[in-house]
Order: structure tokens, then sequence, then C-alpha cells
């Protein structure tokens, strides 16, 4: 795959703090400069204008700016900074939202760091699915950040999905059933193939998962061999509470077994009753989603799919309300960190037929 082309104007941004010592002198509208993927809107990339800006004293001094550029835009690339460590990524993602999430149960945790994640550890040659981070749970992230340690020799692009563009293009007929049914998901914490629930809950006592899932509205069952099923409504289509736009907000392909390639699918459904698999999702009144329903979506999100090669350094921040991401397949040594903030819980009921 061929590099990217970025076209780039010099923005002006705040503060003088972000130069580092050494660095030519510049007036502050010069410290960094904004510009696009091969004239795509999304994601905005943000690149140093001078040789030597410090990206963590400058976003430290321009968080509002970063903020409303995520809000348009939905994705920011910074890109050219620099950065070589986790604790270089650590020290920005915190400049710009100062509480990053540190009580993930889905990731492995970096070492060294309370609050980094690294990314999930899936085969190399499989892909993972589009995806809002968590939006099958009743607490999400709303922003997602994504550090490239090592880049991958091939592949391993991190594509991402306008969630506000897929409510356009995605058959008005199709999205109604969506919108007004909402989804089911189901997941089986089953050993050797999924996090443990104790690792997910971060608690060994079935007493307090039990809580936590009736403070949450989801519901749960206990299975042979300490196993545990949670199930839990959630909407398909969700409005942004800041900007008001209505988002294709959910995690159905990444749940839908028909979305799986043919060997994966085959191999889960030879271990594992159809109530068994580790993850599944219906309509929110539990009539199945439909294999060509997903077959289409499949195609309206390949047509819309976002995606770039990685270099070693870039910063990735989504607002994952507003973009969905997923994984592609790569070949040699691939490091990607992860950081979140800004938890949001549920604002309410789900659609009427998806009641628990």
């Amino acid at each position: 795959m061929e590099q990217d082309t970025v076209t780039s104007t010099p923005t002006p941004m705040k503060g003088m703090r972000g130069m580092r010592r050494g660095a030519a002198a510049a007036a502050p509208s010069q410290l960094v400069q904004t510009g696009s993927l091969d004239g795509r809107d999304v994601p905005l990339v943000i690149t140093p204008a001078i040789e030597g800006v410090d990206l963590r004293a400058w976003a430290a001094d321009n968080r509002d700016v970063i903020v409303a550029h995520l809000l348009r835009h939905g994705a920011i690339l910074f890109r050219g900074f620099g950065l070589r460590t986790v604790a270089d990524f650590e020290a920005v993602a915190s400049a710009i939202t100062p509480e990053l999430f540190g009580e993930y149960g889905d990731l492995p945790r970096e070492p060294d760091s309370e609050r980094i994640y690294g990314s999930t550890p899936y085969p190399a040659d499989k892909t993972i699915l589009f995806h809002n981070e968590s939006s099958h749970l009743p607490r999400w992230p709303m922003k997602q950040y994504f550090f490239c340690v090592i880049a991958a020799q091939t592949g391993g692009e991190t594509p991402i999905l306008d969630c506000r563009e897929l409510c356009r293009v995605i058959d008005p007929e199709v999205l109604r059933h969506f919108e007004e049914k909402g989804l089911l998901y189901v997941r089986n914490f089953s050993e050797g193939i999924d996090v443990s629930w104790q690792d997910f809950f971060k608690t060994d006592q079935r007493c307090d998962v039990e809580e936590i899932c009736r403070n949450s509205g989801m519901a749960w069952e206990w299975k042979d061999g300490d196993r545990l099923m949670i199930t839990r409504r959630a909407p398909a289509v969700s409005v942004h509470p800041l900007t008001g736009d209505r988002v294709f907000f959910n995690q159905v392909q990444l749940h839908h077994v028909s979305c799986l390639d043919e060997a994966t699918r085959t191999s889960l459904r030879e271990l594992f009753d159809e109530q068994d698999l580790p993850r599944n999702v219906s309509y929110g009144d539990g009539s199945p989603i439909a294999d060509d329903t997903m077959d289409y979506l499949a195609k309206v999100f390949d047509d819309n799919a976002i995606a770039f090669r990685w270099q070693e350094g870039d910063i990735f921040m989504l607002d994952n309300m507003l973009v969905s991401h997923g994984r592609r397949p790569f070949g040699g040594p691939r490091k990607i960190a992860v950081a979140m903030a800004e938890m949001l819980d549920s604002p309410g009921p789900v659609p009427s037929g998806a009641a628990v």
C-alpha cells in the first residue's frame, strides 16, 4: 500500500510553550499545521509546522481547539512529533484528557502503566470488525486514543467509519428496523476464548458481578463450569450528546456470527451450541438479524471505510460515538497502545421493544 498523501496548512493556535528548547523562533500560529489524508475530511491531520514542537505542552495549551476539531471531524491524527514510547503517549493523552480510564476489563494493561492498554490480542491474520468501543455495555468512553509503537510490515491499519455518514447512507428501511428495535447483545465468558469474567468485572465474587449487572441493566445467568452469560438490550442508533447528530453507534458487526470468516464460524459452531457462542446479537425484540442484512451492512461499511498506513509515533484520537473502528490483518511485529477517557453512562431506556 502506498503512503497516504498529507496536505497541510498553518493553523492559528495558542501558546509558545509547545516549543522544545532550541527550536527555531516562530509565531504562535506556526507551531502546528492542520491537513488531510488524500483530501479527505476525516481524519484531521495535525503535524508540526516547525522542528521541535512538544506535543504534550502544545496539547495542554490547546485542549479546547483539539476538542472543537474532534467534534467536527470525529478523528484526529497527530503525526511527526517524534514520540517514541508509551510514556510519551500517556503524557500527550493526559494533557488532552487528564482523567484517563484505568479500569477497562477487555484489554491487557501495558506494563508500568495503570491507564494504558495493549490493543486487542487477536490473531494477526484475522480482521477485527467495525465497532464503537463498549457500545454494547452501559458505559463507554467518549474519547479513545491509539499510539503506534511498532508499525506492521504489511497491513495492520485501523480503519474507521463516520457514524454520522452511516445514518445518511444506510437504506432508510434497514436503518429504521435498527433504530426502532434496538439490539440484544449476548456474551458468554468462555475459558480460552474470551477474557475471564473475573478479569472483566475485576472481582472473583459472583455476588459482586450480580450487583454490577443489576445496577447496569444487564441480565446474567450462571452456567456449568463457572461460566457466565450476560445479555443487554441497547440502542443501535443514538444521538451524540454534544453535537446532537444521529449516529450508528453499536457493535452489531463485531457480534453477529455471520460476519466471522468461514473457518472461525465453523470452528465456533463445532465447539458451542447457538446459545453458548462467545458473542451474538439479535434485534432488541429477540428476532434474528438476517444474514442478508449483515451482508448489506458489510458492503456499506467497506464502501465508506477510511484507512491509512500507521507510522511509528502516530497518535490517533477518536470520538467513540462519531466514528467506529476496526483492525485489518497484518504481517510482522505490530504494537499499538490504547487509552480511553471521559466515560459516559447510557442516558436512558432502550427502544420500546427491548425491555430487559
